[in-house]
């Protein structure tokens, strides 16, 4: 076993048992508990399988693992999107992002875009900023490199990371297939490193990134402890192309896959080892999630989506179900809940904890999660809608889910419309082998009446993919 592996596994002892001072010796001394700090750790392309607490059997997750004990683990959490752009945009606005234009054929933005997240829509970073509270990005944005969709434009104080995915800016001459190789180019990418809208270093060095988003991480929670703040930390990876640094390189029984996890797993231990060691463990609630499912053409750089059906870019559950776990000691009693949550969630949630009112005239798609964070109060029955793009691709109502048109996430086929629904029960049939529309006709009218209610009042927003 290397040197670095031993101070790896010393660190990730310590942590565990910095965590537990915090829950037994109940340490919070330092902010105003009238308004606590949020905490956002969102990965890009994760799979609903890649953790221990969601039954990898390979990938070595202690930390995620002990924060899903201590916390809420969620069974049934969802991205508002197959991809990561729409999603993102979803995650900070609490809204789907047809409704702000963050969607459409093009899926994502790329370097060319013209578009990016509107300045009129308003993200949890201004919402928090009104109530006094310090905000920063740390990591990947890709909502838009132009005026008034960056960072600095979108509410936070500070930013630091990559304008967009990973593998943008490729390098011309790229050998086919480095993108998805286990040992990529280390030169083969010149997105740039920004800090605050300048180039820190192009091309980004990615084999740090994941030590540097934690160390300026920690920097943030050091300096702002003694004040609200809001910290969103969108991590780099495991999006291809997959890099890790030396003291996590060749660890993971799951190649370089399980390498790049296994070290975010170390970054969610440091960050949250910070905040216990800062006496503001108690008064910060940190949610942790992925933007989408694993890469599954990627191969052994792709991920695993458990049980669930197909991966990112599909609507099936392997596209939008995601871990999803919630961790604020002495206030969230540790658990699991089958109870249905998204990232569109944490925008009520955090307003509602800051004590601050939704925005008026602004219709919202989450909802408060406190009743059942706090209370352990089961939620009220709400439709939850799978697009594709700006296509409604499924609905789910309870613990059925109608498809009325079904696409792999990729791969070339083109979408597939059904007549009558596909219906699943997920609770019997997560990998959704078995379809019972047949024997459920009652379901699928009121799955039917649901849709039509929600398409009645979207209002699309302009298009920013383009």
């Amino acid at each position: 076993m290397s040197p670095a592996h031993h101070l790896t596994s010393a660190t990730s002892r310590l942590t565990l048992l910095l965590w537990s001072f915090c829950v037994l010796c109940g340490a919070s001394f330092a902010a105003d508990s009238t308004k606590p700090n949020i905490v956002v750790i969102f990965a890009d392309d994760l799979g609903y399988g890649d953790l221990g607490c969601y039954g990898s059997p390979t990938i070595r997750t202690p930390h995620l693992d002990e924060m899903a004990a201590e916390g809420l683990r969620f069974t049934d959490f969802y991205s508002a999107a197959e991809v990561c752009t729409p999603s993102r945009a979803a995650l900070l606005t609490g809204r789907l992002p047809i409704r702000s234009g963050m969607c459409g054929a093009r899926r994502v933005l790329f370097p060319n875009s013209k578009g990016g997240l509107p300045p009129a829509e308003i993200t949890i970073a201004e919402a928090l900023k009104e109530k006094g509270y310090a905000t920063a990005q740390i990591g990947k944005w890709h909502l838009g490199i132009h005026p008034g969709s960056r960072p600095l434009d979108q509410g936070f104080d500070q930013s630091f990371g990559l304008p967009y995915s990973n593998d943008m800016d490729a390098r011309a001459d790229l050998p086919k297939g480095s993108t998805g190789s286990p040992n990529p180019p280390l030169d083969g990418w010149n997105v740039a490193l920004l800090r605050n809208g300048e180039v820190v270093e192009q091309p980004a060095n990615q084999t740090t990134l994941t030590k540097r988003y934690t160390e300026e991480a920690i920097k943030f929670i050091t300096e702002k402890k003694n004040v609200p703040f809001f910290l969103y930390m969108p991590h780099t990876f495991p999006h291809v192309p997959m890099f890790a640094s030396q003291d996590f390189k060749g660890k993971s029984r799951a190649g370089i896959y399980g390498d790049a996890v296994e070290e975010l797993d170390w970054s969610v231990g440091q960050v949250l080892g910070a905040l216990c060691r800062e006496g503001i463990a108690e008064n910060t609630l940190v949610f942790f999630s992925s933007d989408n499912g694993p890469w599954l053409i990627m191969g052994d750089q792709g991920g695993s989506a458990g049980l669930l059906k197909d991966g990112k870019g599909s609507t099936w559950e392997g596209g939008m179900r995601v871990p999803g776990i919630a961790w604020m000691p002495s206030r969230i009693k540790p658990g699991v809940t089958s109870q249905l949550a998204s990232a569109m969630d944490v925008f009520p949630t955090a307003l509602a904890l800051a004590g601050a009112s939704l925005p008026k005239d602004v219709v919202f798609d989450g909802v408060d999660l406190a009743p059942l964070l706090f209370e352990s109060r089961p939620l009220p029955e709400r439709p939850f809608f799978y697009y594709r793009g700006n296509q409604l691709f499924a609905c789910r109502l309870g613990e059925w889910k109608a498809h009325f048109q079904t696409q792999t996430g990729y791969g070339g086929s083109k979408p597939e419309r059904h007549e009558p629904e596909l219906l699943f029960h997920l609770g019997r049939d997560p990998s959704e082998k078995r379809n019972v529309a047949a024997a459920h006709p009652e379901v699928l009218i009121r799955i039917q009446e649901a849709v039509k209610a929600h398409q009645s009042q979207v209002i699309p927003g302009p298009p920013q993919l383009q």
